[in-house]
């Protein structure tokens, strides 16, 4: 017995029951193997089978699979190609709402949450919207509904869920972290620290402890010391403008406005590697294998490696106008444009650009993230959470 996407296969399955199984009333039409009859080989025939069923082969004529003709590397591509996008498309949890489409026009819902809303990160089931009016939002991903508000989180800016809780920074001189424990009522937020780097914008977690992307020339590594005040290290060598900041799960990537560069960090925040890019770049988002960087200066994304720091693609067009930030569904990027009033498409695997969706005249995309199955964004203009 083998196993292949998960499914078992018996080698022994002869192909007169295959062809029984799989076609039933048409068996009459089928050759040795399906619909091929020059697969005589039954402990091979299940595979066949399957990679014809998911489109990743047709075979080289209606009947016949050509089982012994050698593979170019051009075909290989092909194949491994549609192997990764059929295993996308149907092991994701889109595939299980039945929501193959993309979205090709205004949004599907809107919510009203605090005034300014700057950044949106997802916890699987809700939404959390931080608010430099000072709130953090609480919104349930199925229908939208404002479920929760906090208070007390002044100059609320960007979110990170971690630890069994939700953590926010502020863009304020000096930054403050705040906590938020989704278990328990709406309330006043818990202050942790109050000595962040100033203009502390992105937030990431690296498995043990937070990072922020500080505008003020640095950035900030806070450790959990289990009562506030947690402990803030502040490192400003080589830092202009950090913006902002995620991790790959070994290392922490940080967009340095300023320099226009992204920069790899090691643990103490010192700078492994540096990536040139120019253009301001903005808040990325990681798919995976590759970093894609809104860049606001030179209207573009940059699609970066991170396992190498390559640039892959420097992508442009397809609506993008002051890009501001990405996020991965399991699929497809969306990029942010703040003035253009559009949100971008990508399919991440090959780049294709999916086009661009108008958010509404002063709508003013800025966050945006991604719960598995929709696309959410907020709308700095309109005070609104967008689902897509």
């Amino acid at each position: 017995m083998r196993r292949l996407f998960g499914r078992r296969l018996w080698i022994g399955t002869s192909s007169a029951l295959l062809a029984s199984v799989l076609s039933g009333a048409a068996s009459a039409i089928l050759g040795l193997c399906g619909p091929f009859t020059d697969v005589s080989d039954a402990s091979f025939c299940p595979f066949v089978l399957e990679i014809l069923t998911l489109g990743i082969t047709t075979g080289t004529t209606a009947t016949t699979y050509d089982p012994t003709s050698s593979v170019t590397r051009l075909q290989m591509a092909a194949f491994l190609s549609r192997t990764v996008d059929g295993a996308l498309l149907r092991g994701g949890r889109r595939a299980a709402m039945n929501r193959f489409w993309t979205p090709k026009s205004i949004v599907l819902g809107l919510t009203t949450v605090g005034a300014s809303p700057n950044n949106v990160r997802s916890d699987g089931s809700d939404l959390w919207v931080a608010s430099r009016s000072g709130t953090v939002s609480r919104v349930h991903a199925s229908d939208g509904r404002l479920l929760d508000t906090w208070t007390g989180a002044g100059a609320a800016n960007d979110a990170v869920l971690a630890l069994g809780q939700v953590f926010v920074n502020s863009y304020s001189t000096p930054g403050n972290l705040y906590s938020i424990d989704p278990t328990q009522p709406a309330g006043v937020v818990t202050t942790l620290a109050t000595n962040l780097g100033g203009s502390s914008d992105g937030i990431t977690f690296d498995g043990t402890r937070i990072w922020t992307a500080n505008q003020a020339s640095s950035v900030s590594i806070v450790t959990n010391t289990g009562v506030p005040p947690w402990t803030v290290t502040t490192v400003t060598a080589g830092f202009q403008v950090p913006t902002g900041i995620l991790t790959d799960g070994s290392n922490i990537w940080v967009t340095d406005y300023g320099a226009g560069t992204l920069l790899k960090l090691a643990s103490s925040a010192a700078i492994l590697s540096t990536v040139t890019l120019g253009g301001g770049p903005a808040f990325p988002a990681y798919d995976g294998a590759n970093i894609w960087v809104p860049r606001n200066g030179a209207v573009s994304v940059a699609v970066v490696r991170a396992s190498s720091g390559a640039v892959l693609a420097t992508l442009t067009g397809n609506g993008l106008s002051l890009p501001n930030s990405a996020a991965f569904d399991g699929e497809r990027i969306l990029v942010t444009n703040y003035t253009g009033n559009h949100v971008s498409l990508w399919k991440a695997a090959d780049l294709t650009p999916l086009g661009s969706i108008a958010t509404g005249a002063g709508t003013y995309p800025v966050g945006a993230c991604s719960d598995g199955v929709s696309f959410w964004v907020t709308f700095l203009g309109s005070s609104q959470l967008a689902r897509f």
